[in-house]
């Protein structure tokens, strides 16, 4: 339900559903492991493979050189009764190695055994260097036709519907880190039209730390785990990367993105993507314009709060990759629209006075508002994750006809990286040819041989000019063009130009964008991460530079670190402010927001299924939770005291005031040490403490107002008294478009 429509709207929907609780209950709450039901006993029965989750999608059955099969896609999974070797041969026994006598040592002619060891030995292949912790998704992009005037790309043109695969990811951790780290996060889309795929490869961040690719080894080192100890793990607080981004200026932009929420998204979901440069396109009628593209969330905007985030990556490492699973297990599925910002192609390639081939400067919206060209929605996890997420390969230089590259010195060094990387992490030359990067367009390039190659290739002539295979394959007209444009007589020069020099209005924008909330964000999160540092002079220079972007922030950071203000070296400029940056203001869908209910067994669960209906009803997923698990009243559990913690959920009902469980023991469960009144369980009062201190929305009815007030929350902002189910959730729903209830807790800073 969109947010803009009135609160008695929402409670007309709420009441409506309470008709439907026997349709609603139980069918889309995620989590279930497979596709089956399993027994206790151990099957005996011979059986065929299980079929993939309702959720789960595949890679296409598209030839290695691009032709449809038409073969179903679980055509790729195992197939048959029965355990075989990798030849199909049926095997008798897999749990003992064939020994001389039963306490004999194991004899070299176990093929089963030496295949079955040896595979395993290799099962794993080397991680991304950078962006080696992520997580995909399949869907479909639909084109509305609003771009067909300034390119070409038949991906775009109306009503046309792409096959896609999308790989969010961090940047710093290794594939073992936590998902909810401060961190700039990827966002690429390989879109598999038919004139070629396209592979869109960008961050949740429209900037990058530096200018040229030459320093792309320079940051990653510095931001990463220090050498020696490899420590810490999947963060920026450390002396190495403050060390570098305060010494490169340039990386100052990007710095404060990252230390703002930005850095620490709700959810994949609630996350805005950017393609970082400025492409080039051109129309059927040779036209070229400069281009950026966006992709923006349905659900808006929404990160986590810091503590929330520090609980989370101990609490539940996966969370944004469970969240991105389990929404689209419960079929809230994700969305988002692909924009262009548009600009003149102008022999300068400058707009509004920003050089666009600065890859650390943005164009404001209001400068250059971005115009929706499709929308993704993504629909299927995938079936199987090392083939799918862990072997798809992008490259920047995947571009179909109408779209092209520019001079950005940052763009032009990943075309080559991505390719080079490719081949040490998939074994070779052939990695377009594994299923998740097979094309979807008919291949005949001419590429024969080497590692893993799939196609067995015809004829006998793969060069050109030939006659001997009748001349095929011929070039066209209509293919990829590289754009003619005129490259300017120069020197070789190792030097950026004079427009790349400004390394802080653009900063001083986005701080002077952001609300007052988002501010006393970025001063806890500048101040956090330079405090763990060890060397004060890292510290100094870069509050140096926090000096130069603003004296308010700098002030407040050196007041948390204890060191004098410098004064700035370069005087901060006056900007207009852009309002599109600030995450904070808007209204947007509550689409797929996970409702905590806490019931209470001993009083009975008065109002709870007319409850659960009607989230279901209104597109969300309730999730109750119990002092034990189970079923309770005829109402399966799906969290216990001792299993939830308030950063799964986006809002908690307390439909009851449960006393302290069994095992609600200190000796037992941390939590359960909780401050509390002897009446209601710790774990309880610890859960609407810690959903208070994220300004998350609470509500409660009947006895489970009593817990409100002895928790001293009652009658704060976000809270939510009512004398009934209905109305409780009418409350809540109210105020969760707006994500968060800052006005809990006023700003100091304007």
């Amino acid at each position: 339900m969109e947010a803009s429509k009135p609160v008695k709207k929402v409670k007309d929907v709420v009441e409506a559903a309470a008709a439907k609780v026997s349709e609603a209950l139980g069918d889309r709450i995620p989590g279930s492991p497979g596709s089956g039901t399993p027994t206790v006993d151990e099957p005996t029965t011979p059986t065929g493979p299980p079929p993939p989750k309702s959720e789960q999608d595949a890679p296409e059955t598209v030839t290695p050189t691009g032709i449809a099969t038409g073969a179903p896609k679980i055509s790729k999974s195992q197939q048959g009764e029965y355990l075989t070797t990798s030849q199909g041969a049926r095997l008798r026994d897999t749990d003992h190695s064939l020994k001389a006598g039963p306490r004999g040592p194991l004899l070299l002619q176990d093929h089963h055994f030496r295949e079955k060891i040896t595979h395993f030995d290799h099962e794993r292949i080397p991680e991304r260097v950078v962006h080696a912790r992520g997580a995909g998704a399949h869907g479909t992009f639909t084109a509305y036709g609003t771009a067909s005037e300034v390119t070409k790309a038949g991906f775009l043109a109306k009503g046309k519907e792409t096959q896609v695969f999308v790989r969010f990811s961090t940047v710093l951790g290794s594939r073992g880190s936590a998902d909810t780290v401060r961190d700039t996060r990827g966002f690429a889309t390989k879109f598999y039209t038919d004139e070629g795929t396209f592979d869109l490869v960008g961050n949740n961040i429209p900037v990058f730390f530096i200018q040229d690719a030459i320093k792309f080894p320079d940051i990653v080192h510095a931001a990463k785990w220090h050498p020696d100890r490899e420590i810490p793990q999947a963060q920026s607080a450390h002396d190495t990367f403050w060390d570098f981004v305060s010494l490169h200026t340039e990386a100052q932009h990007h710095t404060i993105w990252n230390m703002s929420d930005r850095g620490i998204p709700r959810s994949y979901r609630t996350m805005e993507g950017f393609g970082v440069h400025t492409f080039r396109l051109v129309n059927a009628a040779g036209e070229t314009v400069l281009a950026k593209f966006h992709w923006k969330p349905k659900l808006g905007v929404h990160s986590l709060d810091w503590e929330e985030a520090q609980i989370a990556a101990g609490v539940d490492p996966d969370f944004h990759r469970r969240d991105l699973y389990d929404s689209i297990e419960a079929g809230a599925f994700p969305e988002w629209e692909l924009g262009l910002q548009v600009f003149p192609d102008t022999e300068d390639e400058t707009f509004a006075g920003i050089d666009l081939l600065d890859p650390t400067k943005i164009v404001p919206e209001e400068l250059a508002p971005v115009q929706a060209v499709g929308k993704l929605v993504l629909t299927g996890v995938p079936t199987n994750f090392h083939a799918e997420v862990e072997q798809v390969a992008f490259h920047l230089g995947h571009l179909p006809p109408g779209i092209d590259v520019t001079n950005d010195p940052l763009l032009q060094g990943r075309l080559f990286s991505y390719v080079d990387t490719q081949l040490s992490r998939l074994g070779g030359p052939n990695f377009s040819q594994i299923p998740i990067n097979r094309p979807h367009a008919p291949v005949n390039d001419m590429l024969r041989d080497g590692l893993h190659q799939h196609a067995v290739h015809g004829g006998v002539a793969p060069y050109r000019p030939n006659s001997l295979d009748g001349g095929n394959p011929f070039t066209t007209d209509e293919g990829f063009l590289d754009l003619p444009v005129r490259v300017a007589e120069s020197t070789k020069v190792r030097e950026n130009p004079v427009s790349f020099d400004d390394h802080y209005s653009q900063v001083r924008l986005f701080w002077q964008s952001m609300t007052p909330v988002e501010k006393e964000h970025i001063i806890r999160a500048y101040t956090f991460e330079l405090a763990k540092c060890y060397e004060q002079a890292i510290k100094e220079r870069q509050l140096q530079c926090l000096a130069n972007i603003d004296p308010v922030l700098c002030e407040q950071v050196a007041t948390g670190l204890g060191l004098p203000v410098p004064s700035a070296t370069v005087p901060p400029v006056e900007v207009e402010v852009s309002p599109a940056l600030s995450q904070i203001g808007g209204e947007w869908p509550a689409d797929g927001r996970l409702i905590g209910i806490v019931v209470d067994p001993a009083a009975g669960l008065d109002g709870v299924d007319e409850v659960r209906a009607a989230v279901f009803a209104a597109g969300m997923v309730p999730l109750v939770i119990a002092p034990h698990g189970g079923v309770v009243d005829g109402v399966t559990v799906q969290r216990t005291f001792a299993t939830a913690r308030s950063i799964e959920f986006d809002a908690i009902l307390l439909a009851g005031a449960p006393a302290p469980a069994p095992d609600a023991l200190p000796a037992r469960d941390a939590k359960a040490g909780a401050a509390s009144s002897p009446a209601v369980d710790p774990r309880v009062t610890l859960l609407i403490d810690e959903a208070w201190r994220h300004a998350k929305a609470i509500g409660a009815w009947g006895a489970g107002v009593s817990v409100l007030e002895q928790a001293g929350i009652a009658g704060t902002p976000g809270v939510v008294a009512a004398d009934s189910a209905t109305a409780a959730l009418t409350g809540l729903q109210a105020l969760l478009p707006k994500h968060r209830v800052w006005e809990r807790f006023p700003a100091t800073v304007a």
